[in-house]
């Protein structure tokens, strides 16, 4: 179990990575988890010669009334980087989070996390950590961690000036096939996208979100010719 201080916006004191006690669902993500390969989740990997902010995405799975769910956000249009995007709460690596190759990036997603949504980290069970990937636009080097909302607790906006909205989506949503589209970026570059929520997932959290249906046996027939053209500014 992760433990957090009591301060809010406070250091994560101590962090564990743990898969005792998780639901019997989650059984497949976590086999997905431990066997999946870098070039599976993409082909943007992280440069060889350590260029890139080292960063962190919480991928977290709850439980809610359809079931299960993740927690994504929407980030302000105002942003300089991926603006009006829903995402995973995460960011960049402080200093204070320790070793960006060791528990550092357990720690920035709790802390992005709980700074962006409001979550408490001390009901969140960390169980497991995706290869390091990498956004070319942006120049992030990214870990996706993974966790169990054992204890869920409130979320909401923090920031306006960095967070839109604060949502959850029930995994039988991602999975409908009425649901799954692929976006058309202006560069050319295509990529799966969901429709829930009134909002398009697309881009790096769509991805990863689409190779976890995918490796945990999740994925439902859909239409890969249901095309969603992205506007120039995405």
């Amino acid at each position: 179990m992760t433990r957090a201080s009591d301060t809010q916006g406070g250091p994560v004191t101590a962090v564990t990575v743990s898969k005792e006690g998780l639901p019997a669902w989650l059984d497949p993500v976590v086999h997905a988890v431990e066997t999946v390969r870098p070039r599976q989740l993409s082909r943007f990997l992280p440069p060889e010669d350590g260029a890139g902010r080292q960063s962190a995405v919480l991928i977290l799975f709850g439980e809610g009334d359809r079931g299960p769910e993740l927690l994504l956000m929407e980030r302000a249009s105002s942003l300089r980087s991926h603006a009006g995007q829903p995402s995973f709460p995460g960011g960049a690596l402080d200093p204070e989070d320790g070793d960006p190759r060791g528990d550092g990036p357990l720690r920035a997603a709790l802390r992005e996390a709980e700074e962006e949504t409001g979550l408490d980290p001390a009901g969140v069970q960390l169980f497991g950590v995706l290869p390091r990937l990498y956004i070319p636009v942006s120049g992030f080097v990214v870990t996706p961690v993974l966790g169990w909302w054992r204890e869920p607790s409130p979320v909401a906006v923090v920031d306006p000036n960095e967070t839109a909205r604060v949502f959850t989506v029930p995994v039988a949503d991602l999975t409908d096939p009425a649901n799954r589209a692929t976006t058309i970026h202006p560069s050319g570059h295509q990529g799966p996208a969901f429709l829930v929520k009134s909002t398009l997932v697309w881009g790096f959290t769509a991805g990863i979100i689409d190779r976890l249906l995918h490796y945990a046996g999740w994925e439902r027939p859909w239409d890969r010719e249901k095309r969603v053209p992205l506007d120039w500014r995405a």
